[in-house]
């Protein structure tokens, strides 16, 4: 049962010239001022929420994008300050690209946003899909052994800062602490300080592939999908849910799961689609040729594999797919509920902001979903 709401903002500015005929995505470039803005934007959401009584706001790391559309370079630090903006609202990390960070530098920094905002930051890693940043910061992207191997040796060592007073890792990219003299004698074992207070730490990942389902639930890592179609989101659950169970953690279907949509509300459902097809166009002419379109056609193939379409989808097609939700507040909360039915374990639901959309037209839209459709979960 539904009993938490969440918000997705990847740090977009309030884009110009939206849709598939608007301004081709690489050829966005703005000033300085205009990505700072994403700053603000990000408070004045946070103050909605908090205000409105949402659960979290996650963000996502990115870097270098003069495109205009994920601007927040530091989740760590954005949800630190934010927290002294706000009162109880938590701020989820999706997600710290852990090939891009030394993983004690990570631990270290989350350590101290735990304590200072009493466990409002919320962890979340992810192996990167972007090369020009991964690569730029000396992570490997392109080699996706490497990548793969390089992000579980820094879940590994995390893990090990994170609930062991004192450790050593001796991995294959990572070696901790290396053995040097210190103050007379040779270092074996190094220490986290300080460690969080809240432990253990739920640190969430985002689901791609088998590998990195089986490799999370390995670690009994929580996980986030967001935009997936209804075929596909189901496959996702239920393979998260085998794998948790190999590995000795019995959980619910959809336990330890926060599933995301886009959605957006009107006094019917096209007028909703017609109001929203132009941000959520938007969207997918940047996202789409990164493969994130996660639809299935009607065998049950992914978008995008031998015999599936390969296209950029339509916003009609994510509403049939059920990955957006768009019509009267009753209309979105019968969507919702059709897919929480299936899962007695999921207690988490995830407003994804369309890129496309104004922050005033969102701040709108967050007030109304919380108004109308949340107290038909949560009473």
């Amino acid at each position: 049962m539904i009993k938490r709401f969440h918000v997705l903002y990847v740090g977009q500015i309030d884009l110009d010239n939206i849709g598939l005929q608007g301004t081709p995505a690489n050829e966005r470039r703005y000033s300085n001022d205009r990505f700072a803005e994403v700053f603000w934007t990000a408070r004045r959401m946070a103050r909605v929420m908090d205000e409105t009584g949402y659960h979290a706001l996650w963000t996502a790391e990115h870097h270098f994008q003069h495109e205009g559309y994920e601007c927040l370079p530091n989740l760590i630090q954005l949800g630190l300050w934010l927290a002294t903006q706000t009162e109880k609202l938590k701020f989820g990390c999706g997600f710290n690209v852990l090939p891009m960070w030394h993983p004690l530098r990570l631990a270290e920094d989350y350590a101290m946003a735990d304590i200072v905002t009493g466990g409002r930051v919320i962890m979340g890693v992810g192996r990167g899909y972007h090369t020009r940043e991964v690569e730029t910061f000396g992570g490997p992207l392109i080699d996706a052994d490497k990548n793969r191997e390089v992000f579980e040796e820094g879940i590994q060592l995390m893990l090990k800062a994170f609930n062991e007073e004192s450790f050593s890792f001796h991995g294959k990219h990572f070696t901790c602490p290396p053995e040097v003299d210190y103050r007379g004698y040779k270092m074996k074992e190094i220490t986290l300080v300080p460690r969080p207070i809240h432990r253990p730490v739920p640190i969430y990942m985002p689901i791609a592939s088998g590998k990195t389902i089986d490799l999370m639930a390995k670690y009994d890592l929580k996980g986030m999908v967001v935009l997936n179609g209804e075929k596909i989101l189901d496959d996702v659950v239920r393979a998260y849910h085998q794998a948790c169970a190999r590995y000795g953690h019995a959980k619910q279907l959809g336990q330890d799961m926060v599933w995301g949509a886009g959605l957006y509300l009107a006094k019917d459902q096209e007028e909703a689609i017609r109001k929203v097809e132009p941000a959520h166009d938007e969207r997918y002419k940047w996202f789409a040729p990164f493969g994130f379109v996660r639809y299935a056609d009607e065998h049950g193939r992914t978008w995008g594999t031998p015999g599936a379409p390969a296209r950029t989808p339509s916003l009609r097609d994510g509403v049939q797919q059920k990955a957006w939700f768009c019509g009267s507040p009753q209309q979105v909360i019968d969507g919702i509920k059709s897919i929480e039915a299936k899962y007695p374990g999921m207690e988490d639901f995830m407003v994804h902001w369309a890129e496309g959309l104004s922050p005033a037209e969102f701040e709108e839209q967050l007030r109304w979903f919380a108004r109308d459709v949340m107290p038909a979960f949560t009473g």
